[in-house]
């Protein structure tokens, strides 16, 4: 009885569910929560597109945006901390989606939720490169004298080289310890939550002249002659990419159950705090440099200090020289936003070697023996890491030849991560109540409308990043995601049909010994 009380919670739950413990479980709550915290990001999400969604509308949608998102995000966070605290395992929203669609349509559930959480991950470490590239772009920029200057544009070819160099790093990081990896998305934590408040509070302060309230929250802009659109209620769904984009992430904390103490408790925790920290700092970040604003339409201008690249680094610039004449602060600020770019890019390629790992040990990618193999030293999926990096090099190379790349990887990243989340929310809301084992955190009644309204509102996200950006449409200025998910979700779809249904069973167990007890309501489930 001793020895079975010293077993942690969510080690006892793994068991039941018919595996083994292989991960060093060593993180705690407050760990967790810094990884998860990481993966959303405060700056990530919103700088980059911040400069398009001020475009389309101007300030007014793109401030209330934030909240509108914020709200629905929260269904899709109770629901998805529910289930987690059911299914503590390193597979997460893979493994649900095999459980909760029991054993008819959990193989099929388990294999499209798989792919499209990996396709979302790993092109969710080029975004983080993308980004995390055009903000060290700007900073060379300003530290060489400006656009107006004669400052260092970085071309495309050194761009590319910054882009791969930053997923090369995240993986060799990834590559050590996992006390390493977690103690740097502590750092990337207290990171964004100091410096976030130092540009919240900072950059209103400084700039010369701050726009008014009514400006800020009521003035709506379109730009039909830059854009080409001209429907306002266009404008503003495409407005709102930028929260859409930004409030996701908040799985990462599942990814790392198997490695967290008292998981089925603190994994729910720290999906929800995340959500509700980043919402909080989020809208503070957009506030700050929508009030900072001095010239909207120089913003855009080709010719200013930033060559019109890069919005956000032109109101630091603006807030920083028109107060001191001096670049230095708005160098120092980027470089907080760049950081916050390094340790997201860490932590999402933390997540996508875990699913890439979990998929493997279910013999569900190919050469699953070479990608599941743990470091026989560091206990970490370093092939799997290796893996997600070299894919995400690959996704970076049109850099050299067009200018939408950004756009495309976005897209695809976003529907694929949060496109994984609707299979196993929407297997919740549709399996019989009595066939759920329910965790600690237990949503009861709520949890069918919370589902509904979460599922809808990812079938919503997902299908507006697959709209044209601008008009009329050309190779300069179209959404490649389309593309690009259709033929990867059409070749997988097809090694479906031809040949992984008539092996393909979801999760496989690698354990013989199960628990007595605490099993059988999951058995159900079980493919």
């Amino acid at each position: 009885m001793a020895e079975e009380a010293a077993v942690d919670s969510g080690e006892k739950r793994l068991n039941e569910l018919g595996y083994k413990q292989e991960l060093r479980r060593e993180m705690t709550l407050f760990k967790t929560l810094a990884i998860s915290f990481s993966t959303m990001t405060l700056f990530t999400g919103i700088t980059p597109l911040y400069g398009s969604s001020l475009r389309y509308t101007g300030p007014a949608c793109l401030v209330w945006g934030w909240v509108v998102v914020s709200f629905f995000t929260w269904f899709v966070g109770f629901a998805m901390a529910e289930i987690c605290s059911s299914f503590p395992t390193t597979g997460s929203l893979y493994f649900w989606a095999a459980h909760l669609a029991g054993p008819v349509w959990g193989p099929l559930a388990s294999w499209c939720c798989a792919w499209l959480e990996a396709i979302g991950l790993i092109a969710g470490i080029g975004t983080q490169a993308y980004a995390g590239s055009q903000v060290l772009q700007s900073i060379i920029l300003l530290c060489t004298g400006t656009n107006k200057g004669g400052g260092y544009l970085t071309p495309r070819w050194l761009f590319l080289l910054m882009y791969i160099g930053l997923t090369f790093i995240w993986a060799v990081l990834n590559t050590f310890a996992l006390e390493v990896i977690a103690f740097l998305d502590l750092i990337s934590m207290w990171w964004q939550v100091i410096g976030g408040t130092v540009i919240v509070v900072l950059l209103p302060l400084v700039a010369k002249t701050t726009q008014p309230a009514s400006y800020v929250f009521t003035h709506f802009e379109t730009a039909p002659d830059v854009t080409g659109i001209k429907s306002s209620a266009y404008a503003a769904i495409l407005s709102l990419l930028v929260s859409q984009y930004s409030l996701y992430g908040y799985d990462a904390a599942a990814h790392l159950t198997e490695e967290t103490k008292g998981a089925d408790k603190n994994g729910p925790i720290a999906i929800l705090s995340s959500i509700g920290i980043i919402t909080i700092f989020g809208w503070a970040y957009i506030l700050a440099l929508t009030f900072s604003i001095q010239d909207f339409g120089y913003l855009f201008d080709p010719s200013n200090e930033t060559a019109g690249t890069f919005v956000p680094a032109q109101i630091l610039f603006d807030a920083f020289h028109g107060r001191y004449n001096s670049s230095a602060g708005a160098i120092v600020l980027l470089f907080v936003i760049w950081g916050s770019f390094f340790f997201g890019g860490l932590s999402i390629t933390t997540s996508a070697a875990r699913v890439v790992y979990a998929l493997s040990r279910d013999r569900g990618i190919p050469l699953s023996s070479v990608w599941r193999r743990i470091h026989p030293r560091h206990k970490v999926p370093a092939n799997a890491v290796w893996l997600c990096a070299a894919v995400c090099a690959l996704l970076g190379l049109p850099i050299l030849r067009i200018n939408v790349v950004f756009t495309a990887i976005t897209s695809v990243a976003t529907i694929g991560w949060v496109g994984g989340y609707a299979v196993p929310i929407f297997a919740r809301m549709v399996m019989r109540e009595e066939d759920f084992s329910p965790g600690p955190f237990y949503l009861r009644r709520a949890s069918r409308p919370v589902c509904l309204v979460a599922f809808l509102w990812i079938c919503y996200t997902c299908s507006v990043f697959l709209l044209p950006t601008a008009y009329p449409i050309s190779a300069d200025n179209f959404n490649y995601a389309p593309v690009a998910l259709g033929v990867c979700l059409g070749l997988i779809g097809l090694w479906w049909v031809l040949d992984a249904r008539r092996w393909f069973k979801g999760p496989v167990r690698n354990i013989d010994d199960l628990h007595s007890n605490g099993g059988d309501a999951h058995d159900s489930g079980k493919v």
